[in-house]
């Protein structure tokens, strides 16, 4: 920084004898330094520290009631360690314990007693001119660190999108609507949020609950929209789509791609064991796999598919309290039911009318 700059700085000048104060002043003000704030008494510090903020301290260390010390242990709380504000000790006591004490609690350099006018100034000069440097530094790391922030979250963004579409791209090819994956993770957050989730893990549950199904990219047409019951070799086959998504999903290495392979390969578990890929029990099933397979199921019985009629809410509902224990997490069932019991599940429902749907669908095709 030009000297004309470091003359702007605050210098706070703390030492108990009055002469002193005003001859380091004098000295101060002839250099060009105007920003001054003195005291003669050390209990006053804290208190002009916090009011004027320095850039500078210049401190008596041998004072009565309270020594430069004491006001360098009172001010620590105050100093953040990500500054630096240096601390000029002057003293007569140049002894190696006394430097390394003041050393240990902060000083950044020494000037003995009775001092030389030039070497005072240069010594002020050039531990203000560290700490712009110093500062000069930190801004231009808090300026590199907004734009990798700023580029990590276009890259989170970026990668959402990306996320979104593919799995749109799944649900188009066996929902009518074009919305089963919005729904189901709708009805993901309002279960997640009923067993008590933190925000954070709900939030990344919404956003990976809709590839869910995002394996069925691999599987054909022809068995995917057959309008029949599907024969063993063709239902072996549809159940392949929790291993696809799990494999297309696999190596990611932010949390909401880790999450969703989780639940493209866990969603068609049960809780008794009977489920698909890997036979997975009770706890052994990730939470996020056991709340999305409630919504799943709840979701593809009330909806037209190709091979079925919609189910009325009620009776849905019912399917899933029964299968509770067997295909369901209880706890999560039981949440369901409370959720079902104060018509959230209803609201959702309505959020997403499949007449409406259809026909925005068909409007825009």
């Amino acid at each position: 920084m030009e000297s004309l700059a470091l003359r702007e700085a605050t210098i706070l000048i703390v030492d108990d004898e009055a002469t002193n104060v005003l001859l380091l002043q004098r000295h101060l003000q002839r250099a060009g330094y105007h920003n001054l704030h003195v005291t003669t008494d050390p209990e006053q510090v804290l208190p002009l520290f916090t009011q004027c903020q320095p850039d500078l301290i210049l401190l008596d260390l041998m004072m009565p009631r309270m020594d430069g010390f004491v006001v360098m242990e009172q001010l620590k709380p105050l100093i953040a360690k990500s500054i630096y504000l240096p601390v000029l000790v002057l003293t007569a006591d140049m002894s190696r314990e006394s430097k390394e004490r003041s050393l240990s609690m902060g000083a950044r350099d020494f000037l003995l007693k009775p001092f030389d006018a030039t070497e005072l100034l240069l010594r002020i000069h050039n531990l203000l001119e560290t700490r712009s440097l110093y500062r000069a530094q930190q801004n231009l790391n808090e300026v590199l660190e907004e734009r990798v922030s700023q580029r990590t979250r276009d890259l989170e963004h970026a990668q959402v999108e990306i996320l979104a579409r593919l799995a749109r791209a799944a649900e188009f090819r066996d929902d009518d609507t074009g919305q089963h994956t919005q729904r189901v993770a709708h009805l993901c957050t309002l279960l997640a949020s009923e067993i008590g989730l933190d925000e954070q893990k709900i939030d990344l549950l919404s956003r990976a609950a809709p590839l869910h199904d995002v394996g069925k990219i691999g599987i054909s047409d022809l068995i995917l929209l057959k309008p029949a019951r599907l024969t063993p070799e063709e239902f072996a086959i549809v159940k392949t789509h929790a291993q696809i998504g799990a494999t297309l999903l696999a190596g990611g290495a932010s949390e909401l791609v880790q999450m969703a392979e989780t639940i493209a390969l866990t969603h068609h578990e049960r809780w008794d064991g009977g489920g698909y890929p890997r036979g997975l029990k009770g706890e052994e099933i990730p939470l996020e796999g056991r709340i999305l397979a409630v919504a799943d199921v709840f979701d593809a019985l009330t909806n037209e598919r190709p091979y079925k009629a919609a189910w009325p809410l009620d009776k849905a509902a019912e399917e899933i309290r029964r299968n509770g224990g067997t295909q369901f997490d209880p706890a999560l069932v039981e949440a369901f039911a409370g959720l079902y019991e104060r018509g959230l599940v209803d609201q959702l429902k309505l959020s997403y009318p499949a007449f409406e749907l259809r026909a925005q669908r068909d409007a825009v095709a």
